[in-house]
């Protein structure tokens, strides 16, 4: 009788699987992000708003066609100090000519995402801190974040392995210009 032999499971895989095998509850978003598991309530009224303001000058302004995602699983690369991420933007872009969005999977890797787009809610920390690093980690162009809190509307930019190098903060009402592939400036005036 062959006895097979079995190599333990890492401890990254067995926080992969777990966060995998996870139920919640309906309308409430798992992420796995710097090795903590978060799960969020379902989105208020006035959260979807900000991402429906965007998303509409988007669409009317951008000089490229973009497809839209809104709660799109992405998974991005490992950094050297946690697992591979699994977050869920509010707002993911993508250009339309790719179709990146067609037969994904509901968790997708983030290579050919132009932006995604964030407002705070019960967590705006995670959000102005930990998903920020995420998204540069996984070399995501652009970072849109709505911050409810601040009243402000921030775009990070040029990321890195660690972090983005460019930051750029306005407060509601001031437009922030957004660079190519959208190149227009987006209006925050009906954000205040």
């Amino acid at each position: 009788m062959a006895v097979m032999a079995y190599e333990p499971l890492s401890q990254e895989e067995v926080l992969q699987q777990g966060f995998l095998a996870l139920d919640t509850p309906e309308g409430f978003r798992a992420e796995l992000i710097e090795g903590d598991v978060v799960v969020t309530p379902p989105p208020d009224g006035d959260h979807e708003d900000y991402i429906n303001l965007v998303l509409k000058q988007v669409v009317r302004r951008s000089v490229t066609d973009m497809d839209f995602s809104g709660n799109k699983g992405l998974i991005v690369p490992r950094s050297a100090h946690h697992p591979t991420h699994r977050l869920i933007p509010d707002g993911t872009w993508a250009p339309t000519k790719h179709r990146l969005f067609r037969g994904a999977d509901s968790w997708m890797p983030a290579e050919g995402v132009e932006m995604v787009a964030a407002v705070t809610s019960t967590r705006p920390a995670g959000d102005r801190e930990a998903k920020r690093r995420c998204y540069a980690q996984g070399g995501i162009p652009l970072y849109l974040l709505v911050d409810r809190g601040d009243g402000s509307v921030t775009l990070f930019s040029d990321p890195s392995s660690s972090d983005y190098r460019d930051v750029r903060t306005l407060p509601f009402g001031k437009p922030l210009p957004l660079p190519e592939p959208f190149a227009f400036e987006l209006d925050t005036s009906e954000f205040v």
